[in-house]
């Protein structure tokens, strides 16, 4: 039997609601022995959610932020309670917070602003940070380099740049995190990415409700299906899904001190 952490996923969203229970004996019975439940919705809301069920559940840990889509709906109290909220014992990152580029649903500036404040909000906390990053590599990797992100250190959660944005996100002190995209077949740079990382760089993740891996892409996303992830992984690596397993694990263990 495999044990494995899915070191990002929305289990506070409201795809799951009642069916949350079963979700989640689902993803144990799969071997899923951790999940890093991520509040970082339009507001504060997620945040809260997020870590509500961290502190009802053994095995799920929470990370509290903003996504970037709505960085530009902040209001400064927000900076208050998610730093509150980052301080509690559950809570054990900042983020997901980041630049995406691809929708621009924020001004980039406002984006950039707001990154930089969450990368300095982890620093004083002393928590890692969780960052998504879409078509906006050069400016986020300037952004991690000028606010010494490397002192808390964090994961490039979803990751989907080639083997020379990794190679820049390792040398910023960054872990790789991998979903359900290293399943897809229009995916090879990103495979290649992940056989260039060191084994002892990356993770895995589900981003579920979205992204959900080869065979059940276009469904519903769950913690459970991070074992397809996971397989790919060991594939790419040449390793068996058992010590992918440890390995990654051990990762995220280190990583978000669980």
């Amino acid at each position: 039997m495999i044990s494995v952490i899915d070191t990002h996923c929305h289990l506070d969203f409201e795809d799951y609601g009642p069916e949350l229970p079963d979700v989640l004996l689902r993803a144990r019975t799969a071997g899923v022995a951790a999940f890093l439940c991520i509040g970082s919705g339009r507001d504060t809301s997620s945040a809260h959610g997020a870590v509500r069920i961290a502190e009802s559940e053994v095995d799920v840990w929470a990370a509290v932020g903003v996504h970037p889509h709505d960085a530009a709906g902040m209001k400064e109290e927000d900076w208050t309670v998610l730093e509150q909220l980052g301080s509690r014992p559950r809570v054990v990152a900042i983020g997901e917070t980041g630049l995406d580029y691809h929708y621009d649903q924020s001004p980039r500036p406002v984006q950039q602003a707001v990154y930089r404040r969450f990368i300095a909000m982890a620093r004083k906390l002393k928590r890692p940070i969780v960052s998504h990053v879409r078509d906006a590599h050069d400016d986020a990797q300037q952004i991690l380099r000028e606010e010494n992100a490397a002192a808390v250190g964090g994961v490039i959660h979803c990751f989907t740049g080639g083997v020379a944005e990794a190679r820049v996100y390792l040398d910023l002190g960054q872990t790789l995190s991998f979903s359900g995209i290293l399943t897809f077949k229009n995916a090879e740079s990103i495979r290649e990415a992940a056989k260039f990382a060191p084994l002892d760089r990356v993770t895995v993740e589900t981003d579920a409700p979205y992204l959900a891996p080869l065979p059940y892409r276009g469904k519903r996303n769950e913690p459970a299906f991070v074992v397809q992830t996971l397989a790919k992984l060991a594939e790419l690596k040449g390793i068996d899904i058992e010590t992918a397993a440890e390995i990654t694990s051990r990762n995220a263990r280190q990583l978000f001190a669980l």
